[in-house]
């Protein structure tokens, strides 16, 4: 009896209770931006030789591959965005952007490059106050370390050298470090009057695509156009050393007193190249 009375007396009393508002929940939080990659370490200082005909300090054999037929894979290519382009850090720079500053040339080169052995010299290098940049083809280097791509049985011209070296003091890896061939230093010209030397940034345009480089090894003095086996990768071009690499319609952009560091990390001439790009897509 006692049970059944404090049992009502709890449910007249709860009837009288005013009901309380109900908690609003939280709203979700929206994505957080990704982070943006740490600075690599500063690299030592590296030595190397020339592809040309006249050896830097550590003399190896010059490339003699140009003029070899080009066979050109398309690779996935994604559309270029429309409009301007936008100047906030997390949106890529275009090809389109790039190919349009690139449309007016004032040479700083005395004379001008050959694509291949044999071939009219009709290359000029251009310049602007922060970059030099030129349109050639490109061939596949892929000196430096040895690798499953890159060795002697792949590529009947591969030296296990190149011009410039990682902070180890160990030849570049052209499977893995997309990088680009300067031509020696020469009457025709020579890329050190221009703040340009191992480990300067570079971006490279194919289509519509744009991969970042490293400028990695030295070419012949009177060719121009050619990249790392990794280079060609980025762009969907096809990498076989002996019959690869794009016939033309490549252009090549190295930025002036510039250098990722270390030289052999891609991911520190990418962060740089992203920057760089834009400022120069921009005017400047």
């Amino acid at each position: 009896m006692c049970v059944r009375s404090l049992t009502l007396a709890l449910a007249g009393a709860a009837l009288l209770a005013p009901a309380l508002p109900a908690t609003p929940a939280h709203p979700h939080p929206g994505p957080r931006p990704p982070a943006r990659p740490a600075p690599a370490p500063a690299p030592g200082p590296g030595t190397g030789t020339a592809r040309g005909t006249a050896p830097l300090p550590r003399a190896v054999a010059p490339s003699v591959r140009r003029g070899a037929p080009h066979a050109v894979s398309r690779g996935h290519r994604g559309a270029a965005p429309s409009g301007p382009a936008r100047e906030d850090a997390e949106t890529p720079v275009r090809a389109t952007d790039l190919l349009a500053r690139m449309r007016d040339c004032d040479p700083v080169s005395s004379g001008r490059y050959r694509p291949d052995a044999g071939a009219p010299a009709d290359i000029p290098v251009c310049g602007t106050s922060d970059a030099v940049f030129w349109k050639a083809d490109l061939d596949i280097d892929c000196d430096g370390r040895p690798g499953e791509h890159c060795n002697a049985d792949t590529d009947p011209h591969f030296t296990d050298a190149t011009a410039y070296t990682g902070p180890d003091g160990r030849p570049l890896d052209a499977e893995r470090l997309p990088y680009v061939v300067v031509p020696e230093p020469s009457e025709i010209w020579d890329h050190r009057e221009h703040g340009i030397g191992g480990g300067s940034v570079a971006a490279v345009v194919y289509e519509d695509r744009v991969g970042y480089a490293v400028v990695g090894d030295v070419g012949p003095r009177d060719l121009i156009g050619e990249a790392s086996y990794a280079a060609a990768e980025s762009l969907g071009i096809d990498t076989d050393p002996r019959a690869g690499g794009a016939a033309s319609g490549v252009s090549y952009i190295v930025f002036k007193d510039s250098r990722a560091e270390p030289i052999d990390d891609p991911a520190a001439a990418v962060a740089a190249g992203e920057r760089l790009a834009r400022r120069f897509a921009d005017g400047g």
